[in-house]
């Protein structure tokens, strides 16, 4: 089992957290005027459009497995856009499923388009998406950001969220293996539960 001071292991990304029990309503604003909605089925063909997708397939697939998509549209098109999962989602390059106990949801392939950045789209969906959660009785929300992604950090910090536990690759005779590893201040219990959301990953020992 690799340790914290291994040259190999490599570092991809931080799971987050906010307790929406604990937390005060995020307000941020747009610098423009946008319409925010929960996409149904009949928006597939623009979302992928949106998504850049050659077919509306794959966002087909996510509705049936009861995933949402919220979006915002400036003059009627799609400006930016952010993915919901309440069950288990796989993460490819990691292979490592992230599972979401009852009452926890997953926000993840969020996007601004390239014509509407500059704009704080970003921290105003996740404030939309997150109203819409606590309204549903969502407990907690995770979501997850590249260790280089600072804008996407910057927007989780802004809303409430809290890194728990780094992820990262380590290599193997048979091949890489994900790893996680907490933050610094999470309390223990936290730790455990993030750590339980994360399938098929070696938790690592701490220093």
């Amino acid at each position: 089992m690799p340790d914290n001071a291994s040259e190999e292991l490599r570092h991809h990304g931080t799971l987050w957290m906010l307790d929406l029990a604990g937390a005060s309503p995020m307000q941020a604003d747009a610098q423009a005027s946008v319409s925010w909605e929960c996409a149904g089925s009949e928006m597939a063909l623009p979302l992928s459009q949106a998504m850049g997708l050659a077919a509306p397939t794959e966002v087909l697939q996510r509705f049936a497995r009861i995933c949402k998509c919220y979006l915002g549209k400036i003059e009627q098109e799609i400006a930016t856009y952010g993915w919901v999962s309440f069950d288990d989602e796989h993460i490819g390059e990691l292979d490592l499923t992230i599972r979401m106990p009852a009452n926890n949801a997953y926000i993840w392939d969020c996007a601004t388009l390239p014509a509407y950045r500059g704009l704080r789209l970003y921290p105003a969906l996740l404030a939309y998406i997150l109203k819409e959660l606590r309204a549903g009785g969502i407990a907690r929300v995770w979501i997850g950001a590249d260790e280089d992604n600072v804008a996407s950090q910057k927007g989780m910090a802004l809303a409430g969220f809290r890194p728990m536990i780094d992820i990262g690759l380590f290599h193997q005779e048979t091949g890489p293996r994900a790893w996680i590893r907490g933050r610094p201040g999470i309390s223990e219990q936290e730790l455990d539960d993030a750590c339980r959301v994360i399938i098929g990953a070696e938790r690592l020992r701490t220093m």
